[in-house]
Protein backbone atom coordinates (compact mmCIF):
# COMPACT_ATOMS: atom_id res chain seq x y z
CA UNK A 1 0.00 0.00 0.00
CA UNK A 2 2.62 2.40 0.94
CA UNK A 3 4.29 1.85 -2.53
CA UNK A 4 0.94 2.49 -4.34
CA UNK A 5 1.10 5.93 -2.39
CA UNK A 6 -2.21 5.04 -0.35
CA UNK A 7 -0.68 6.65 2.99
CA UNK A 8 0.71 9.56 1.13
CA UNK A 9 -2.55 10.32 -0.74
CA UNK A 10 -4.61 9.60 3.20
CA UNK A 11 -2.80 11.89 4.42
CA UNK A 12 -2.11 14.68 1.90
CA UNK A 13 -7.00 14.64 2.29
CA UNK A 14 -6.78 15.33 5.88
CA UNK A 15 -6.84 18.91 5.39
CA UNK A 16 -8.20 21.50 2.59
CA UNK A 17 -5.29 21.97 -0.51
CA UNK A 18 -5.91 25.14 -1.79
CA UNK A 19 -4.90 24.86 -5.67
CA UNK A 20 -2.32 27.01 -5.55
CA UNK A 21 -0.40 24.60 -3.12
CA UNK A 22 -1.45 21.99 -4.96
CA UNK A 23 0.75 23.53 -8.17
CA UNK A 24 3.57 24.25 -5.86
CA UNK A 25 3.60 20.66 -4.20
CA UNK A 26 3.08 18.85 -7.14
CA UNK A 27 5.90 21.17 -9.07
CA UNK A 28 8.24 20.56 -6.48
CA UNK A 29 7.37 16.68 -6.44
CA UNK A 30 8.25 16.61 -10.03
CA UNK A 31 11.92 18.67 -9.27
CA UNK A 32 12.82 16.11 -6.76
CA UNK A 33 11.63 12.92 -8.89
CA UNK A 34 13.94 14.65 -11.57
CA UNK A 35 16.67 15.01 -9.38
CA UNK A 36 16.67 11.65 -7.87
CA UNK A 37 17.19 10.21 -11.28
CA UNK A 38 19.77 12.23 -12.11
CA UNK A 39 21.70 11.16 -8.75
CA UNK A 40 20.86 7.29 -9.20
CA UNK A 41 22.31 7.87 -13.36
CA UNK A 42 25.32 9.51 -12.18
CA UNK A 43 26.05 6.79 -9.55
CA UNK A 44 25.63 4.35 -12.09
CA UNK A 45 28.08 5.76 -14.49
CA UNK A 46 30.43 5.94 -11.86
CA UNK A 47 30.56 9.98 -11.73
CA UNK A 48 29.54 10.60 -8.33
CA UNK A 49 29.99 8.32 -5.14
CA UNK A 50 27.25 5.99 -3.63
CA UNK A 51 26.07 7.03 -0.26
CA UNK A 52 26.81 5.51 2.85
CA UNK A 53 30.01 4.05 1.19
CA UNK A 54 33.55 4.49 2.57
CA UNK A 55 35.92 5.74 0.11
CA UNK A 56 37.78 2.87 -1.35
CA UNK A 57 41.50 2.13 -0.18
Amino acid sequence: MQREGLFRELKRRRHYEKPSERRAREAADSIRRQRKLERKRAQREGLIAKPGGAAPR
